[in-house]
């Protein structure tokens, strides 16, 4: 549900948070995303492959899928393998808005494949292990799939960001939230739109509704990407997609790249539609929540962004829960297990997440993969 346009406070600009890089007021977002630096074996591989023109398999190839095999084999954990995760980030990129520098010709060849699919098999492996998924609904229902969503989304204790934010943040603290949130807030709702040839009648009808809200109904500023971006400048940050990738922790990639997985495997079509009606579900008031944090600080002029979602997802939950998810099952009623694999999965990494900032900023460190130190 669009809110009507309403005029801007002028917001200050300008600061910078540690060692965060920040950008001149009003610069144009690039169109590609910044390529990251690597962070181990496997990434320096790869971007030592996509440096170079499309081409058939070779020994360049040949060592990155050795180095991503070896990788996979001695990992401790690949959710939260730097290595892995930003080149998870980085494959994936090439289906959205492609790397700077980067030929969009690399986007489908098979050897990039190859590696790609190593690497997303052991991370839905990892998911499927730890994500505890609740029992099936006695009815496939509509109403029943929306009731046991809801259900699972009450149930959640990860620990509340949001609250911290209201009453807690600093100024610091609020830039690493942006910053944080960036890596998925700037390209928002994207993972979630791969779904939508996929879907029949109610529930292809629910995604489009939803999806037409986020991109701002036919209006460009008020897309929620857009939104954001404004926020992030608001506080002097880059606003431009990949800016602080090299900053964001694996865990926090590993969300994203979940989002990517379930959206562009068809076979996991209903998981991408759990992870988005768990998504909607818990939107509204931890975004009330986050706009009070900003407002404490004096920053009421960059709370857009929070309002919009308190009002617009208070609607879209219904639709997600029912209409969306429940009508996805009530069409293929064996997808249901993947539809609360995919709502799970969303609360657990969103608390996994959690976890990590909470923790860093509780123990007076900041939760970014530089050496910030946050304010007391």
């Amino acid at each position: 549900m669009p809110r009507a346009h309403r005029a801007r406070t002028p917001h200050s600009r300008g600061r910078a948070y540690g060692q965060v890089r920040i950008q001149a007021p009003g610069r144009t977002r690039s169109v590609s995303v910044k390529t990251p630096r690597s962070r181990g074996p496997v990434s320096s591989e790869l971007l030592a492959v996509l440096a170079d023109a499309p081409q058939p398999v070779d020994g360049q190839l040949h060592r990155l899928d050795e180095a991503a095999v070896e990788s996979l084999r001695t990992t401790s954990d690949v959710l939260r393998d730097d290595d892995l995760q930003v080149t998870l980030f980085c494959l994936n990129a090439l289906h959205y808005d492609g790397l700077d520098g980067v030929d969009d010709g690399w986007e489908w060849h098979t050897g990039l494949g190859a590696v790609r699919g190593r690497i997303e098999s052991a991370f839905e492996l990892a998911l499927r292990e730890r994500v505890v998924t609740p029992a099936r609904p006695a009815s496939l229902s509509a109403n029943a799939v929306a009731a046991a969503l809801f259900e699972l989304a009450a149930a959640d204790k990860s620990p509340g960001l949001s609250r911290y934010v209201a009453s807690k943040a600093t100024e610091q603290q609020l830039a690493e939230f942006l910053i944080q949130r960036s890596v998925y807030q700037l390209r928002e709702a994207d993972p979630h739109t791969w779904a939508i040839p996929r879907l029949n009648a109610r529930a292809k009808a629910a995604l489009v509704e939803i999806q037409s809200d986020e991109y701002g109904a036919g209006r460009p500023e008020r897309m929620h990407s857009t939104l954001f971006a404004e926020t992030m400048r608001g506080l002097g940050l880059d606003d431009s997609y990949g800016g602080y990738v090299d900053q964001v922790p694996a865990i926090t990639l590993a969300s994203v790249n979940m989002m990517t997985l379930f959206g562009l495997h068809r076979r996991l079509r209903g998981s991408i539609v759990g992870h988005l009606a768990a998504f909607e579900i818990t939107s509204s008031v931890p975004n009330r929540f986050y706009g009070n944090g900003f407002r404490r600080l004096g920053h009421g002029g960059l709370t857009e962004y929070f309002d919009e979602h308190v009002e617009a997802d208070a609607v879209h939950e219904q639709i997600a829960a029912r209409d969306l998810a429940g009508g996805l099952v009530e069409a293929e009623p064996g997808l249901i297990d993947d539809v609360l694999f995919g709502a799970a999965a969303g609360l657990t990494m969103d608390g996994w997440v959690t976890e990590h900032v909470l923790a860093a900023w509780t123990a007076g460190r900041s939760s970014l993969t530089t050496a910030t130190t946050v304010a007391a």
